[in-house]
């Protein structure tokens, strides 16, 4: 990768805190704390230390895990040639492809590294399920930036998971919000696709519908569903107003096509799974119109973003996407945290730092409380407008709240 211009790297150091050194008395020293290495050509030389972004790298919905990936690897780079820190920082892929029958496997690759000291990820629900517990057991903070399940962090279950993005129970919220605040929205159906974060924002979503006095149907339709033709004509015929469906573009877009052809009219809307410019590109004129919720704000049109994405721009050579500037700021909240923690850098005091300390970051303050789970709530909107995803601000902004 190439170097980034000095003035950019001044911006966005402004915006980091530096964060103050635990107190992490008697804390067990369970994993290796990097590995020595003479800087090279690039770096700041010392100790090298890895991260592991656990996300979907191959298969479906790979549009999303790239979005973070890259966001990812920016805070890297710029890290290493900042000139900052006397240690290096390396990226570590873990690919799950998004499915919990590949997350054992992606997070036993990271765990089993003993110069990972943490992981931007699980990205997807599911996979988070299946890998937190593995993440627990070996004292691996797993840091995520997009899994919204709520049930993730109930209670605290998984020791190490702290998430750094409004769960479900916000967009579900949002979403119903929206619709009560639209004219002739009566009758709404909730469609999920059969997958842990589909079912749970469903649940959710269904919930605040009714607690909002609308009429709610609720269906489920696999996310490997062949023909969505079936689906569609349920939904036309229903004669609803509206229709959430919780899932990922890669099954939405057939299933919008679908609604389209069977002349279904009423409003749709979908999260942050669907939130992707893929779903145009497969999609085409059937998702014009569709609304998008997302946990993450619009990189491209915040001035607090402004330099990362012209810096994301200028090294990838595009714009960046959905979550790509939560995985910079959680990559950086990382880096920030092996640094406070001086020469006494391990997983369970970095987890113990992360979890204990507040993180200034560009696209929020990032806090956590006991369970691990995110403090902040805000839910913005996109829509699909003239072939490509408009962003609207936030939910609370548009219905007044």
């Amino acid at each position: 990768m190439t170097g980034l211009a000095q003035g950019v790297f001044e911006v966005l150091n402004k915006s980091i805190v530096r964060l103050a050194i635990p107190v992490a008395a008697g804390a067990l020293v369970l994993t290796a704390c990097g590995s020595d290495d003479d800087g090279g050509d690039s770096g700041g030389g010392g100790t090298t230390y890895k991260i592991a972004y656990q996300g979907p790298l191959s298969g479906q919905n790979v549009a999303l895990g790239e979005n973070m990936e890259k966001g990812v690897q920016l805070a890297v780079n710029e890290a290493n040639e900042s000139g900052d820190y006397d240690f290096t920082v390396e990226y570590v892929a873990a690919d799950d492809q998004g499915a919990e029958t590949q997350a054992t496997a992606a997070a036993q690759s990271a765990i089993d590294d003993p110069d990972v000291m943490a992981v931007v990820g699980p990205a997807f629900s599911g996979p988070a399920n299946v890998a937190a517990p593995l993440y627990a057991q070996a004292m691996l903070p797993a840091v995520s930036s997009s899994a919204t399940d709520p049930t993730l962090t109930e209670g605290g279950k998984f020791a190490t998971f702290l998430r750094a993005v409004p769960n479900d129970n916000a967009q579900g919220l949002a979403m119903a919000d929206f619709l009560a605040a639209q004219d002739g929205v009566e009758q709404v159906m909730v469609v999920d696709d059969v997958t842990p974060y589909g079912e749970g924002l469903a649940e959710v979503a269904e919930s605040e519908l009714s607690a909002a006095g609308l009429s709610v149907e609720r269906q489920s339709v696999p996310a490997d569903t062949v023909d969505y033709g079936g689906a569609a004509r349920t939904v036309t015929e229903s004669g609803v107003d509206a229709l959430i469906y919780a899932g990922y573009y890669e099954a939405l877009a057939p299933f919008a096509t679908r609604l389209a052809e069977a002349g279904y009219e009423g409003i749709g809307i979908s999260g942050d799974g669907s939130n992707d410019d893929e779903l145009i590109n497969l999609g085409g004129g059937s998702v014009e119109g569709w609304y998008l919720t997302c946990p993450c704000t619009e990189a491209t049109e915040n001035e607090a973003t402004a330099a990362f994405a012209e810096a994301y721009e200028s090294e990838f050579g595009l714009p960046p996407g959905t979550y790509s500037a939560e995985s910079y700021d959680v990559t950086n909240m990382i880096i920030e945290g092996i640094a406070a923690l001086g020469g006494d850098v391990s997983r369970e005091a970095l987890h113990q730092h992360l979890a204990e300390n507040e993180y200034e970051g560009l696209t929020k303050t990032f806090s956590f409380d006991e369970n691990g789970e995110f403090t902040n709530t805000a839910i913005f909107m996109y829509q699909v407008e003239g072939g490509a995803r408009v962003y609207l601000g936030g939910i609370d902004e548009l219905v007044g709240g």
